[in-house]
């Protein structure tokens, strides 16, 4: 047997991988589906192997994307690439959003540090912060220059940590092996209606690179920039009595709130204008049996949000934006900055380094270090509106300082150990994160000027890691992997500010250090009881360690309050999968059986203030328990030889069913038994894609997901409202036709219905993209 679930490998048609920098041969079955179409795919070589230390099909449910399943899906940024995987979601609430955050089976989208994603051996996953802001850097690598994507479902290889108690996307990306030019231009519109807004949204997305090898270097370039105009993401509301001289006002939507009560809507926040620069530079160098990668990018990512709108209008026509009103005989209160301006300002550098090489005939080794760096986040608020006759120019700033993180693994793969079929890995890594956090008062929110501090945090954390596996094809029938990994955590130098005061002189609190070592064990066996038919069984311990922000952040802005927990305790997972499934020569049918039990779970609630804003508290849940399965069928040339099917279904049940040791505002006899929020039951994904002629091919998408909460309490059960977790079932089409083997042009639609949904955040709407590809 490989060194992967063997339908995993026939999925694979036309495509060539290589061992970054060693050829390896596709899967036979690839000749077979050769026959069925004539669309021509160039052999494509990725940064990646076959032939690692990923032996992902002994331990861990995979799935794989080509470029060839790519076709049938309206990429605008990397996330969409995944986002018709089974068991995923991805919150991306419009293109260019910097907060596209990732969730894997039983890790919801706000347990962002319990999924992992790499491209070319670089960590993209934000293990600093949690929910929005701990979403992928996924525009480190640009969806154009993506080869294959890989999912690894589970925490069930001794190679990652317990960050991957979710699952891991590997990201691979091309090797040029001759010069190439590579052009995309993208245009994409929507139509967005709620509330009191209604308007058509556009943006744009251009990307060039250039790659060549000469001799043993390769090397590769490339520049991306995407604008758009996005939706409103929030929608403000309120509803009490009355107070003291209130203005009588009207234009307030009526509605609800996400609990059913009645609702006032008296404003959104505009149009938010994002704007994104990157550049990527790729260096690779073979000598021998040994490579090298180096891997450098650089974001430039700038979003504003300066058109807000106010839907009250006072007896004069006069738009208001802050004070005390009254409509209809209810009170509606508008805090000063509820509908001020913003404008974040980031620039993220990141360098990783890739070596790998033979030692020996059974000896291999494999080593990676990578470095990322927040060169700038700042992001200034103004006081009020800037059309209210109260501004001063007054605001406030956000800035971290002194933040990243820092990588360094080293690994070796042994062959033949003792018997023929038997493999070794084994290796350490070590990572260290930083993470500074200032929110002050500015006297010119444009300039962002520090005036007083409202409040300061930091600190860091480090892991250091090693681990053993031991992977074995006993024979046709049997194989096994057996494994564990030790970490030990320790978190250190933290502080936060003690009170929130008006100047800079207020003390800062230190907070003791902390470590935990933790061991966790692996084990996985596989079956082939027939021909085509694979049966395996895998199980494994995990911890994860609490990160920065849950331990150490206390911050309070404008809009959030951040509180954070600093005795949190590891997260202790315990994670069981069975597989069972039939291959094809040309796809595979799969269901997995899978229980994932989390003790000490760490979860973030955020509770709205009256008239927008929010506080955010960190605690531990005793114990969270979530049961699945999965039916998964990918196959090429299904029913007819030029129809490609990848279509999954997934029930997932994640109860809550521990809090006694909870103190506070989520006590066990309010959480237990509920629904852990924000996993729907039902979720399910359909890519079909019609190849029409050697140049042709017309696609249709299909996204599932029914309602779920996002309150540990379960008591936000209303439907397509600000704030709800929304099910939804969105449709989309797409279309490409080569005018000739350089040129290629393409049309989208996705949410082809315009349902409205949101996801606390509105979904966007019907959106429309057009796309002109240029090769050389």
């Amino acid at each position: 047997m490989g060194s992967r679930i063997i339908g995993l490998a026939r999925q694979i048609p036309h495509f060539t991988l290589a061992v970054f920098g060693q050829l390896a041969v596709s899967a036979s079955s690839a000749v077979a589906h050769e026959a069925t179409q004539s669309k021509n795919v160039e052999e494509v070589r990725v940064w990646g192997e076959q032939k690692d230390s990923r032996q992902a099909g002994y331990t861990n449910p995979t799935s794989l994307l080509t470029q060839e399943d790519m076709v049938s899906i309206n990429v605008a940024t990397t996330e969409d690439l995944v986002k018709y995987e089974p068991s995923i979601v991805i919150r991306k609430r419009y293109i260019g959003d910097s907060n596209g955050t990732l969730g894997l089976r039983g890790s919801n989208m706000f347990a962002t540090s319990r999924s992992m994603v790499f491209a070319d051996g670089v960590p993209l996953h934000y293990l600093l912060q949690s929910r929005w802001s701990g979403a992928p850097r996924w525009t480190m690598v640009s969806a154009s220059e993506i080869a294959q994507v890989e999912i690894l479902y589970g925490p069930f290889s001794a190679e990652y940590s317990g960050n991957a108690m979710g699952g891991v996307v590997l990201i691979e990306t091309a090797i040029p092996q001759e010069r190439e030019v590579h052009v995309d231009l993208d245009y994409f519109s929507q139509d967005f209606a709620a509330y009191g807004f209604n308007d058509t949204l556009n943006g744009h997305k251009a990307f060039i690179s250039y790659g060549d090898k000469v001799g043993d270097l390769s090397f590769y370039v490339s520049y991306n920039r995407l604008e758009n105009d996005s939706q409103p993401q929030s929608f403000y509301f309120d509803n009490r009595t009355p107070g003291t001289n209130a203005v009588p006002v009207t234009g307030a939507v009526i509605d609800q709130d996400v609990f059913g009560n009645t609702a006032f809507y008296f404003g959104d926040t505009g149009v938010e204008q994002a704007t994104t620069d990157n550049l990527k530079l790729k260096l690779g160098y073979d000598f021998g049996d040994w490579s090298t990668l180096l891997n450098v990018a650089y974001e430039d990512r700038n979003t504003l949000r300066d058109s807000a709108n106010s839907y009250l209008v006072d007896a004069d026509g006069v738009t208001r934006w802050s004070g005390n009103f009254v409509q209809d005989g209810t009170g509606i209160n508008v805090n000063a900055n509820r509908l001020g301006a913003s404008n974040l300002d980031r620039q993220s550098l990141s360098v990783g380094f890739r070596v790998k090489g033979d030692l020996n005939d059974n000896l291999r080794f494999e080593g990676n270090a990578s470095d990322f760096r927040i060169l700038k986040d700042n992001s200034r608020a103004s006081s009020h509106n800037l059309n209210d006759p109260l501004f001063t120019g007054r605001g406030q700033t956000t800035d971290y300082d002194d933040t990243g993180w820092q990588t360094l693994e080293g690994k070796f793969i042994v062959n033949n150990v003792g018997v023929d079929g038997l493999e070794l890995v084994t290796g350490a890594r070590y990572e260290a994160y930083q993470l500074n956090l200032d929110v002050y008062n500015s006297l010119n929110w444009t300039r962002g000027d520090n005036n007083g501090y409202s409040s300061r945090s930091g600190g860091e954390t480090e892991i250091s890691a090693a681990f053993v596996q031991a992977n074995w094809a006993i024979n046709e029938a049997w194989d096994m992997a057996i494994g564990g990994r030790y970490e030990h955590w320790k978190s250190f130098d933290g502080y936060f500010s003690e009170d929130v005061a008006e100047t800079a002189e207020f003390e800062l609190a230190e907070v003791p250090e902390s470590s935990s070592s933790k061991f966790s064990p692996k084990f996985s066996l596989g079956y082939k009881p027939a021909q085509d038919w694979l049966v395996r069984y895998s199980v494994a311990q995990a911890y994860r360690f609490p990160i920065v922000e849950e331990l150490f952040t206390q911050s309070a802005s404008y809009s959030t309050i951040i509180e954070a927990k600093p005795d949190l305790k590891p997260e202790d997972g315990f994670h069981q999968n069975l597989m069972i499934e039939q291959q094809f020569d040309t796809g595979y049918v799969r269901v997995n059986v899978f229980t994932e039990t989390i003790q000490d779970a760490i979860e973030s609630q955020s509770n709205l203030l009256p008239g927008g804003g929010s506080v955010t508290t960190f605690s531990a849940i005793d114990e969270v328990e979530t049961d699945g399965v999965e039916f998964i069928f990918n196959r090429y040339g299904a029913l007819v030889p030029e129809l490609d099917v990848r279509f999954n279904v997934a029930y997932t049940k994640s109860i809550i069913e521990d809090n006694s040791t909870a103190e506070g505002e989520n006590p066990a006899s309010t959480i237990e038994g509920n629904d852990y929020p924000r996993m729907p039951r039902w979720r399910s994904n359909l890519m079909l894609t019609y190849h029409a002629s050697d140049r042709w091919d017309l696609s249709g998408t299909v996204q599932y997901a029914d309602k779920s909460f996002g309150r540990l309490d379960n008591t936000d059960d209303a439907e397509e409202v600000m704030g709800a977790q929304d099910g939804y079932t969105r449709i989309g089409l797409k279309t490409t036709y080569d005018l000739s083997d350089q040129v290629e042009l393409g049309f989208g639609i996705d949410n082809l219905t315009d349902e409205s949904s949101f996801v606390a955040h509105p979904w966007p709407g019907r959106t429309l993209y057009f796309n002109f590809s240029y090769s050389l």
